[in-house]
């Protein structure tokens, strides 16, 4: 990739002359869509990013929100950070190292804000789970989260893979980090002062991930895995965990004015931008920079994105104690510079190789007007399957089976934090701080989006927000991963807009502001381009660390909140696994009239104590919910009523979001709280013999939790 002819003119306009190569090459990478997001940024508007806990929104490394009614007595409060990364070129080329270093990413941009990681979430996608090269693809990007993770010691607690014939070219890798952190420890990425000097702290600067940041904005091409391979990063998890160390006693010491992690465009990226936000400019050294390859040239130094690196702007006075800590945790320590209040200006070996406006070169880049096609939903066609068979393809399905062979290589303990762990319908981490529990969810779901991207971005979003709301906490704030194919193409741009408009809408009506994020477009490969694709990680808190768990009890009422389709009459199936698995089509279902409600009762009868069980319904449907349900030593006696013969997949399978399963000893507290909410039907009572017991209309399916163990044991017995 090159600066395309038009950006070139402009470049030399405000230059007055031609860019020198290493000025080149930064216009390059941070015009790049990965950087400016050129195509992206007039659709971001729409997401509402402000709130009362909002304390830093879009536009630094990681948004900061205060935890709510929790001040100390002299006035400060406990905050947390949140980021959202993604990973997906690297992660086809080298998923071991591409997905690690994503990790390794987004825990340095919790860094640069003075917080601790206390938290991961990972959200993946790959081509069908039968096709060899994707499982290769996705055992070795579970391999190198799990690596790099585990060897920080910041535990991955969350988050859901999904499989889609359209990831087969082009897989996703979205991780997000949670921190921790407070009003007296908070750092940002604007450069403070002239005369503050330029720390670079951590691993030596190497070739690796030359030009990834522009890697990152093209279509992957047939020969990506070899071609392209020097674009991707090589992390070092035992550098990172020293750099996490080192960063919080500077952070504790108050010695750090402003902070960047060396990323996309590297210390030029880094350096750059740091000055940029705060209006001043840099002076910058590169022979300073320390090193770990002989006789790298300025451009090289420049633009490498070498993993496990910060940026830190100094007082001068501060510049001793720093360089002393980073000794003391076996880093690397260069004084490269200082800011300045003139241009970003860079030499090497006395000859000057960037002098540009900071500003212009971080923001200077111009936005696309790229035009688009709305996605119009299919028609229906309905399969006709038995439902005994239907049931079981439902349930053994790779997007539905369980994700334990992911989460058990995951260390989700580390820390002393995790309350609920994965495998449930959120986390919880205990935020001892505050008093409060932290519940998060993460993900996305490429069938709804494939067939209704504004439709199914809405219900991404109150599905997250439903798992939240199941453990008996409210939404606080959301961040967004959001993936797309090649913008330039009108339908592909079309589904994309319909996908950020859904998810800003729903997050909206959810009260739950959208603070920042990530995007990545041209996701395109020889086999197409992928499915529009939000992924957003969702963040509630509720006073103590409890939940309800998933599982039923022996003993208890089974209700179901929400529509079963019986006064609508005509349930949608659209976006379904049920469809998926049989090749049928049709229009998305309905939300709800209203989503904020359902969210905010559900939460409160969650914590009530008559209620003994909480479990979401998504994807799979009724027909998974309740499988997931059964233990061995509990199990399920239900029936679904149908509004007419023939309906019995329908109501058993489809995917209307923003309901829900509640085991409780007390029925009437349920549909109490939810009069003039949400309907709530009786669907039966727990037993103490393990087997789940399911009449649809004149059908009835028997199964016991063996059984479904080993239909939901898809994704391990395809692996050994």
């Amino acid at each position: 990739m090159s600066l395309a002819d038009s950006d070139h003119k402009l470049v030399v306009s405000e230059l007055g002359r031609e860019p020198t190569p290493a000025e080149a090459a930064l216009f390059e990478n941070l015009w790049s869509e990965h950087c400016a997001y050129r195509s992206s940024r007039p659709l971001l508007s729409a997401f509402d990013s402000e709130g009362d806990q909002v304390v830093i929104g879009p536009g630094d490394d990681a948004a900061v929100v205060a935890l709510p009614g929790n001040e100390d007595e002299d006035g400060s409060s406990t905050y947390i950070t949140m980021g959202i990364e993604s990973h997906n070129h690297p992660s086809y080329v080298d998923p071991f190292d591409g997905a690690a270093t994503g990790v390794g990413g987004i825990v340095r941009d919790t860094l640069s804000m003075g917080a601790y990681p206390i938290a991961l979430a990972d959200s993946l996608y790959f081509g069908e789970f039968d096709d060899e090269h994707s499982k290769y693809l996705f055992e070795g990007v579970v391999e190198g989260i799990s690596h790099y993770g585990n060897c920080i010691g910041v535990p991955t607690v969350a988050g859901s893979v999904d499989f889609h014939p359209d990831y087969e070219g082009n897989p996703l890798v979205n991780v997000a980090c949670v921190g921790l952190t407070d009003d007296e420890r908070l750092v940002t990425a604007v450069a403070q002062e002239p005369g503050n000097k330029l720390v670079l702290v951590g691993n030596g600067t190497g070739r690796d991930g030359l030009g990834g940041a522009s890697f990152a904005s093209e279509d992957l091409a047939e020969d990506a895995e070899t071609e392209d391979r020097p674009a991707v990063q090589v992390g070092d998890p035992y550098a990172e965990k020293l750099l996490i160390e080192a960063n919080e006693q500077l952070v504790e010491e108050q010695l750090i004015e402003s902070a960047r992690d060396l990323g996309a465009a590297g210390l030029g990226g880094a350096s750059s931008e740091l000055v940029a936000k705060g209006g001043l400019g840099a002076h910058i050294e590169l022979e300073r920079v320390h090193q770990r390859e002989p006789n790298m040239n300025a451009l090289e130094i420049l633009l490498a994105e070498s993993q496990e690196r910060m940026c830190y702007e100094v007082d001068p006075d501060n510049v001793d104690r720093v360089r002393e800590i980073a000794e003391r945790f076996d880093l690397g320590c260069s004084v490269i510079g200082e800011v300045t209040a003139e241009n970003y200006t860079c030499t090497f070996e006395g000859e000057t190789v960037v002098d540009v406006d900071a500003y212009f070169l971080g923001e200077g880049a111009p936005m696309n007007d790229l035009e688009s096609e709305p996605v119009d939903q299919p028609e229906t066609e309905l399969p006709a399957v038995d439902l005994e068979e239907a049931f079981d393809a439902v349930v053994s399905s790779p997007n539905t089976a369980s994700k334990r062979w992911v989460y058990r290589q995951y260390d989700h303990e580390v820390g002393v934090r995790t309350s609920v762990g994965p495998g449930d319908d959120a986390a919880i981490i205990a935020v001892r701080e505050a008093e409060q529990g932290l519940a998060i969810s993460s993900g996305a779901a490429p069938n709804w989006t494939a067939v209704a991207p504004y439709e199914g971005a809405k219900a991404i979003a109150l599905e997250n927000a439903t798992n939240i709301a199941a453990k008996g906490a409210t939404p606080l704030a959301a961040v967004d991963c959001l993936n797309g194919g090649n913008p330039e193409k009108p339908d592909v741009y079309g589904g994309f807009k319909g996908a950020v408009d859904g998810l800003a809408d729903m997050c909206s009506t959810l009260s739950a502001p959208v603070v920042g994020g990530n995007v990545s477009l041209y996701n395109d490969s020889v086999a197409g381009p992928i499915p529009p694709t939000p992924t957003l990680a969702m963040v509630g808190t509720k006073d103590g660390y409890d939940a309800p768990p998933l599982s039923v009890e022996s003993e208890g009422t089974l209700l179901l909140v929400g529509d079963v389709g019986l006064e609508a009459g005509d349930l949608r199936l659209g976006g379904s696994e049920y469809l998926a698995q049989f090749d049928g089509s049709d229009g998305f279902p309905e939300l709800p009239a209203d989503p904020a409600a359902v969210v905010e009762t559900l939460a409160d009868v969650a914590n009530d104590e008559s209620t003994l069980a909480v479990h979401d319904i998504s994807h799979g449907g009724l027909a998974v919910s309740l499988a997931e349900m059964v233990t061995e030593k509990a199990g399920l006696e239900v029936s679904l009523p149908v509004p007419d013969a023939g309906d019995e997949s329908a109501v058993l399978f489809h995917e209307q979001p923003g309901r829900v399963l509640i085991q409780t000893e007390s029925p009437e507290t349920v549909t109490d709280a939810f009069d003039g909410v949400a309907p709530v039907v009786e669907l039966g009572t727990a037993t103490d013999d393990g087997e789940l017991t399911i009449d649809v209309g004149s059908e009835t399916i028997t199964t016991d939790a063996a059984t479904i163990d080993d239909h939901r044991s898809t994704i391990e017995n395809g692996l050994e």
